[in-house]
């Protein structure tokens, strides 16, 4: 029995001691990316990786200011299309979901197929039609129009089906609907809260996707005042900033910022999803 113990204890500790390096390898990019965003060029130039932080951070943010490069521009632009597209996708995904789990109709199972084939299908083998139709209606340089695709998600569709056939009981949604409950009310007050774990973890996947989306918007947008955050950093490289590693540092840090907040208030339900499925389990 005291060599079981002794064996289960090890075997703890090593688990332990493996969560911990890779928790510090997770960590060790933004470390050094928020270390270098408090030092200069020329530091980092002669020690690209360093734990001590310097005293430059506000001097870098000033040469982003006399700059192209607008922060609080890029990052209103950013932050209006990752939550548009973050709430599109969500609402219209686990509503396209209910529709495939708790209605029975004859194409039930060649539209679900239907999403699968498209979910095949890479985004950028559409772009070229994507630009030249919203070119022809005059819709370059809209932010909506990098949000409204959204609703339309086959992944999320595909992912959002699969949590909730064992999640929802139908027998819960029929005993609703016998109390007079209207379908949209349903689906809002009753199916919308059991699947909170699910929609945490994929408004995470969802808004960091979107956030640090570059291609489509720089094919869409092309005015400076749509910029998003990406674009912006992007330029950086190739203007005057290219020598100015802190203050590209500096832009960076500012694009994580938010992707950690909303990690940071998210990851409470994505904890209760992995113990509700474990209880279930």
């Amino acid at each position: 029995m005291a060599n079981k113990n002794t064996t289960v204890s090890i075997f703890k500790t090593l688990v332990l001691i493996v969560c911990i390096i890779l928790g510090v390898l997770s960590l060790w990019p933004f470390v050094i990316m928020i270390v270098n965003s408090t030092r200069s060029t020329n530091q980092i130039q002669q020690h690209a990786v360093s734990l001590i932080p310097s005293k430059y951070f506000f001097s870098n943010i000033k040469i982003l200011d006399n700059g192209t490069f607008n922060a609080g521009i890029g990052f209103m632009n950013s932050l209006i299309v990752s939550v548009g597209v973050t709430i599109l996708t969500l609402y219209f995904s686990t509503l396209t979901a209910y529709g495939l789990v708790m209605y029975e109709w004859k194409l039930k199972k060649a539209f679900f197929s239907f999403i699968m084939a498209v979910m095949m299908i890479p985004a950028t083998l559409t772009v070229i039609g994507f630009y030249q139709m919203i070119y022809k209606v005059g819709l370059v340089n809209k932010l909506f129009v990098l949000i409204l695709p959204a609703i339309q998600s086959p992944a999320m569709v595909f992912f959002m089906r699969q949590y909730m056939k064992p999640s929802v009981s139908p027998s819960l949604v029929e005993s609703a609907r016998i109390d007079g409950s209207k379908e949209f009310f349903t689906f809002n007050a009753i199916v919308l809260p059991i699947m909170k774990p699910a929609i945490a973890t994929q408004a995470i996947f969802t808004f960091v996707t979107s956030w640090n989306n570059l291609f489509i918007p720089s094919v869409v947008l092309t005015q400076k005042e749509h910029f998003t955050l990406p674009i912006m950093i992007s330029q950086l490289n190739g203007d005057i900033y290219k020598r100015e590693h802190g203050s590209i540092y500096v832009a960076l840090t500012l694009t994580a910022l938010p992707l950690i907040i909303v990690y940071f208030f998210l990851s409470k339900y994505i904890v209760a999803g992995v113990a509700m499925g474990s209880v279930k389990g």
